[in-house]
């Protein structure tokens, strides 16, 4: 279970705070410029966020806490309201891959794995999804059958699959012939209450599950790879599925 929240936050046009030194400050200045934000020292009192680099931070953390800001301090994620990710961009893409400060090493080994997955046109596949959406809701005026229709069509083997580098020139084409997909009930029958037992297909379909109906027994742990915004039922054993719109995952403990 993490303690934190990945957020997206825009600073561009934003005073931030850096109180720097050495080459860990030059890298938190790029970090805040790159993003848009505009550096100012200490004394400026509109700033809400601070980065914090230097080599006895403990007072200026405690002193910039006590006046509300959020800090984050190179190398001391004791003393970090917010850590830093390592950062994948790919248009208007950002995959952000976090430990909490336990360990950056590890971050930007996953971020380079990903980054040798995940193809460049996939910035232009997400320009191409944005420049289609009010299209996009007139074909589809309820958001569960719009929601639908993008799974299906950004799912492995699907006609806009994020890792194929020629889906962006299939966009048009699919929103011509695209449909809902329909309601469909799935169950799910657990081999044991380790997440990583659950096969690819039935990771998919957690993290695609409209209402998600569990067992009496089914380990939290599973439970929790859904989507955060699926509606919960919980069902006893051996009960028949809910009735609900979408698609239903029913997870049958082991």
């Amino acid at each position: 279970m993490t303690n934190s929240l990945p957020l997206f936050h825009r600073i561009a046009g934003q005073p931030v705070m850096l109180l720097g030194e050495g080459e860990a400050g030059l890298a938190k200045r790029r970090l805040i410029e790159r993003a848009g934000g505009v550096i100012v020292g200490e004394d400026d009192p509109q700033a809400r966020l601070a980065f914090v680099a230097l080599d006895d931070p403990d007072a200026t953390a405690a002193r910039l806490k006590a006046r509300g800001l959020l800090v984050n301090v190179t190398d001391r994620p004791d003393l970090c309201d917010f850590t830093v990710p390592s950062l994948l961009e790919r248009g208007p893409v950002q995959v952000a891959v976090g430990t909490g400060g336990v360990s950056a090493g590890l971050a930007k080994s996953l971020r380079l794995r990903l980054e040798a997955l995940l193809p460049h046109s996939l910035g232009d596949l997400a320009q191409g999804l944005g420049a289609i959406r009010a299209t996009l809701k007139n074909r589809f005026p309820d958001a569960a059958d719009r929601r639908r229709a993008l799974d299906a069509a950004l799912a492995q083997g699907g006609a806009l699959d994020p890792l194929d580098s020629e889906s962006a020139a299939r966009i048009e084409g699919w929103l011509a012939n695209a449909a809902s997909g329909g309601a469909a009930t799935v169950e799910i029958h657990l081999r044991s209450a380790d997440p990583d037992d659950l096969t690819l297909r039935e990771a998919r379909l957690l993290g695609s599950a409209d209402c998600l109906a569990t067992e009496t027994g089914v380990a939290s742990a599973i439970a929790l790879r859904a989507r955060a915004d699926a509606v919960r039922v919980e069902i006893g054993t051996g009960a028949p599925p809910p009735l609900a719109d979408g698609l239903v995952v029913v997870l049958r403990a082991s």
